[in-house]
This record gives structure tokens, C-alpha cells and sequence, in this order.
């Protein structure tokens, strides 16, 4: 299992570039079942989980054709043809689907195309429970008969899937682009209030369109989606990674360093850079994308996560990494995920005072953080052990970087172009 190896205490100078959101690809990609053309995608992210997504729609009897780079080069990422002429298995199965819950996202178009889909419950989540209700009901709104049998999700329908008023009790990422791709094939208009309104879910929609969709309300919390008999090919590049785009932005932030992060857009990231800014953080916009630079000292500030557009859960983790080297206290406070601080014993262990209360977290800055040897528990806790490595004084090795892998394209290359003292160490991690 490989570990990476650390060096704190250098400043980052430079450029990082930002690829392809890996949340938002992970529900473009199951779009192309909604149509037998071809569905282009640019800015592809090259990420385990990408790799996941494609076995799965492979064997439902999609044909995929990689082209490599895309025409511009460098950071704008990679071309994936998928089409899905014809759709020879409609199960997505237990050993597929448990290593990514995002493989659920195959359940909204499958049943919308072919009337019938078997897919896999997705199980638990290191980060909490994350369950798939709220779409198996709003699909039942649409007509679809659901039965729960062996772990597995038995979703068939009468027809066509029928427009529905379909009002989420909470805010569901899942959720609302599941059941926004199922409706764009449904009799009649569906509408979706409470959707989410990321920009992930705006991402999706905007391909949708571009397929032959009918979509209202994109990046709204009011979907109204007028269902086609068909959708047809497009070509659609994918939105920048915000989660990406923050890290790194703490990453210029926590060694007090000047970085340029090309290829991604600020209006993406508000309540971040908002954050940041608060911390005194330096943080402007640029022809390519956006500068982070934090020569000064760093202050603590308190943050609540929230759904879109408020402060993302994905980026807690590295906020608090932050947090742990600013000047005063600071709260953190988890609203999305009950167990999203297993990051925190971590931490403490390179020195840094945290006490967690329930859902909040009371972070007191201290002088210098100290390097060790620490443990990844899930994608955005890799992430923000790396980040106090990156600040803390000696070495730190962080075994199970797979989470990192899955999230992260070419972490250690991208820091290390920056002046970080980064290695990836191949092999057996002592854990």
C-alpha cells in the first residue's frame, strides 16, 4: 500500500493546474444511458473513481473510446467517448457498486430507458450514512414499482416513468441528479423543489440540455424538467474541481506561500474564498483562474458546512488543517456528516489542539505543527493530512493514500512543482 513522505515547512511558489470535478463526471458519465449516440466528455479528471464509473457502465454494454488529452493539452484533461447504442444488462452489481456510492447514479437512466434496473444497495461510508431513500421514493412518485431483495435496489416500471411534483424532504446531491436524468425521458413535466443546486448538479443539467433535454430552473432550488421521447449525443466539457481548486488554495495558504490555480473559476468556490479572505488570505481572480498568496499571518474563523452555496463539507477537513496553524481559536461545525472528524485524532497527533464537542469542533492555533506518521481514513482526510504535512515542521508520512487516489490527480506532482519536499513511497505501509 503505497504512503507519501513529506518535508514541511516550505512555501509553494508557482502554478497548479486544476482538472475536471470528479463529482461532477461521476454523473456525466451515466448520462450517455439515456441515449443510444455518442456522449463526448472533456476535462475527464484521470481518478480511480473515474476508472470505477467506466467498469461499471461497461457492463451494462456501453462502448467507450479514450482519445487521450484533449486538443488544448496540459491541465484541460481527457477526452471519453461513451455510447451506449445498445444497453445488453440493466444490473450494476455488489462488487461494482460497494467501491463508489456514485454508482447508484445508473439507477435514474437505466429505469428511464429501459423500463427496469437491478442495482446493488451501495452499503456504508467511512463519513456516515448516506442512504438512497429519498431517490427510491421519489422514483415510486414517477410510477416506478421499487422492491429492496437481497441488497439489491428491483426498480421496473409499466411504460414510460410519468412527470411527477416531486418536493425532497432534505437536500440531496444523489438524489436530485438520479432523478433528473429519470425525468428527462419521463410523460410529462416533472418538478423537482428542494433540489440540490451545486455545481456539480448545474453541470449535469447543462449536459442534459445540450443532449435534447428540456430544463428549467438550473442552478435554482426548483428543477421543472419537460420529459422527451429521446435524447440524442453531444459533446460537453466538464466544470472545474472546486474541492480540488480549495485544497490547493489551502495548500498556498497553510506554508504561507503565492500560487496561481489555472483552469478553474472563482464563482465556483464563493463561501471558500469568502472563508479565506476572512482568515487573510489573499485571494483574486486571474486571466487563467485565480491567485491564493498568504504571506501574512493567518487568523481563525468559524464555519458552518452547509448545502450549496454555503460552506462545502468537502472542504471541513482542510479548513481545519488551516485552522490548526492561524492565530486564536476557532469552530468548526459539521451539519452534512455525523462522522466526518476522524481526521481530528490525526492531527492532534502532529500536534495540533483540537476538542471536538458533537457535531462542532473547537480548533486552537498553535506555532508549528510537528511532522508523524498518520493515517488516511477517507478521500478529504488524506487531503488535509497532507496539507498539515506540507506546514508542519520535519517529516510525515501518511499511510493509505488509495482514498487520496481517488480524488487527487497527481497530488504529489503538482506540489512538488511548487517547491513541496514531496515523494510517493511504492509498497507496504506500516500501519
Amino acid at each position: 500500500m503505497d504512503r507519501i513522505r513529506i518535508v514541511g515547512g516550505t512555501p509553494l511558489k508557482g502554478i497548479i493546474p486544476i482538472g475536471g470535478a470528479k463529482n461532477a463526471a461521476l454523473a456525466l458519465m451515466p448520462a450517455c444511458l439515456l441515449t443510444d449516440g455518442t456522449l463526448t466528455l472533456s476535462n475527464l479528471p484521470h481518478l480511480v473513481d473515474i476508472t470505477t464509473m467506466a467498469n461499471l457502465l461497461a457492463q451494462h454494454g456501453v462502448l467507450m473510446a479514450l482519445n487521450g488529452d484533449s486538443k488544448n493539452g496540459g491541465h484541460t484533461g481527457r477526452v471519453l467517448e461513451l455510447t451506449a447504442n445498445t444497453i445488453g444488462n440493466t444490473t450494476a452489481p455488489y462488487d461494482l457498486v460497494r467501491r463508489m456510492r456514485a454508482s447508484v447514479l445508473v439507477l435514474g437512466p437505466l429505469l428511464a430507458r429501459c423500463g427496469q434496473a437491478r442495482v446493488s444497495l451501495p452499503g456504508g461510508c467511512a463519513i456516515g450514512t448516506r442512504p438512497v431513500d429519498l431517490h427510491l421514493k421519489a422514483l415510486e412518485q414517477m410510477g416506478a414499482k421499487i422492491e429492496l431483495d437481497g441488497g439489491y435496489i428491483n426498480a421496473h416500471v409499466d411504460g414510460r416513468l410519468k412527470g411527477a411534483h416531486i418536493i425532497f424532504p432534505q437536500v440531496t446531491v444523489g438524489g436530485t441528479e438520479n432523478l433528473m436524468m429519470a425525468a428527462t425521458l419521463a410523460q410529462g413535466e416533472t418538478v423537482l423543489a428542494n433540489a440540490a443546486r451545486e455545481p456539480e448538479v448545474a453541470d449535469l443539467a447543462h449536459c442534459l440540455v445540450a443532449m435534447g433535454a428540456k430544463i428549467e430552473g438550473i442552478g435554482t432550488g426548483t428543477l421543472r424538467i419537460q420529459g422527451a421521447d429521446s435524447l440524442h449525443g453531444a459533446e460537453y466539457s466538464v466544470v472545474p474541481d472546486r474541492i480540488e481548486t480549495g485544497t490547493y488554495a489551502v495548500a498556498a495558504a497553510i506554508t504561507r506561500g503565492d500560487v496561481e490555480l489555472v483552469g478553474t473559476r472563482m464563482d465556483l468556490m464563493e463561501s471558500v474564498v469568502k472563508t479565506l479572505r476572512e482568515c487573510g488570505v489573499t485571494v483574486e481572480a486571474t486571466e487563467r483562474g485565480m491567485r491564493v498568496a498568504a504571506l501574512d499571518g493567518i487568523n481563525g474563523t468559524d464555519i458552518m458546512t452547509e448545502p450549496f452555496p454555503g460552506f462545502p463539507t468537502d472542504m471541513q477537513a482542510q479548513l481545519m488543517a488551516l485552522m490548526t496553524t492561524a492565530s486564536g481559536a476557532s469552530m468548526i461545525t459539521e451539519t452534512i456528516f455525523e462522522n466526518r472528524y476522524m481526521h481530528v485524532p490525526e492531527l492532534m497527533r502532529m500536534g495540533a489542539r483540537i476538542n471536538v464537542h458533537g457535531s462542532s469542533a473547537i480548533v486552537r492555533g498553535v506555532p508549528k505543527l510537528s511532522g508523524a506518521q498518520v493515517m488516511a481514513t477517507d478521500l478529504r482526510a488524506s487531503s488535509s493530512l497532507i496539507l498539515a504535512g506540507l506546514a508542519a515542521e520535519g517529516e510525515t508520512v501518511v499511510n493509505r493514500v488509495y482514498h487520496l487516489d481517488r480524488g487527487y490527480e497527481r497530488v504529489e506532482e503538482k506540489l512538488a512543482a511548487c517547491g513541496a519536499h514531496i515523494e510517493r513511497i511504492k509498497g507496504e505501509a506500516a500501519e
